[in-house]
């Protein structure tokens, strides 16, 4: 397939999906998020991938999430897109993911790395959320499958306070599996594929249906959470003045919501 917001390689039975928005730090649009789905689907259908590899282009960023712009006028769609498919075909797809992260996995950027099987990460990486800073929620197992990852009190603190996270911290809440100097990154990564190619394929598609299993439960939850958020109240009012602050580069005042959302 062609695509126009991402790369796609395959070598040596490694399967390289790169976000090639280096300008928006890898941010993406609904368009983005499509095209990464359909790159997953393939490579997980490809008998010739063995290890299916993502990442962003340069050194700045993995993925700053998504696009403020787009997220400002894209209004509801932005949740059924983002959260869904991306994460469905992550956890579906029977091949090992290796989150090669390269700079800010900020957002979405984060939540798409914990939910790759093994994440390998340059010292100067930064994780984090930004939904409460901005009106940008995620959802169901978005949210909760954190917890397992984390620990609740690690997970509580990283969704609802919005911390940045350095790659070294990451490392010791168990964000990532390896933490190394970026000149080194490539090299650790061709490491575990080597590693992951030398075994059984068989074997690993079990193993990892059988992680699967283990949080199937956390699947549905996202269909109820998401009536929860489609109001336009929400949409109107938090989420524009979140977006609109990020643009203008002011704090937002979501003060002047918290008598609504209590009623």
């Amino acid at each position: 397939m062609r695509y126009q917001d991402i790369l796609y390689e395959l070598k040596d039975n490694v399967a390289t999906i790169t976000i090639n928005r280096p300008k928006q730090y890898n941010a993406f649009t609904g368009d983005t998020l499509k095209e990464m789905t359909l790159a997953l689907e393939e490579a997980g259908s490809d008998p010739e991938v063995g290890v299916v590899v993502l990442t962003g282009t340069g050194d700045k960023a993995f993925s700053a999430g998504g696009d403020v712009n787009w997220e400002k006028t894209s209004g509801a769609d932005r949740l059924i897109l983002e959260p869904y498919n991306l994460h469905y075909t992550l956890s579906r797809c029977l091949k090992p993911i290796i989150a090669r992260v390269n700079g800010y996995a900020i957002g979405a950027g984060n939540h798409i790395a914990y939910f790759c099987d093994f994440t390998i990460a340059a010292e100067h990486a930064i994780f984090g959320q930004n939904g409460p800073r901005v009106g940008s929620p995620a959802t169901g197992p978005i949210v909760n499958y954190s917890a397992r990852v984390l620990g609740h009190k690690r997970a509580r603190e990283m969704w609802m306070l919005a911390r940045r996270i350095p790659a070294s911290q990451a490392l010791e809440w168990g964000l990532a599996n390896a933490v190394v100097p970026m000149e080194q990154l490539d090299d650790e990564v061709q490491k575990w594929c080597d590693e992951l190619l030398a075994l059984s394929p068989t074997c690993l598609k079990i193993l990892k249906a059988s992680f699967i299993d283990e949080y199937e439960d956390l699947l549905g939850q996202y269909d109820r959470n998401r009536r929860l958020l489609l109001t336009p109240e929400f949409w109107q009012g938090e989420q524009q003045e979140g977006a609109r602050a990020f643009l203008e580069k002011r704090k937002p005042n979501f003060r002047q919501f918290r008598r609504k959302a209590d009623q």
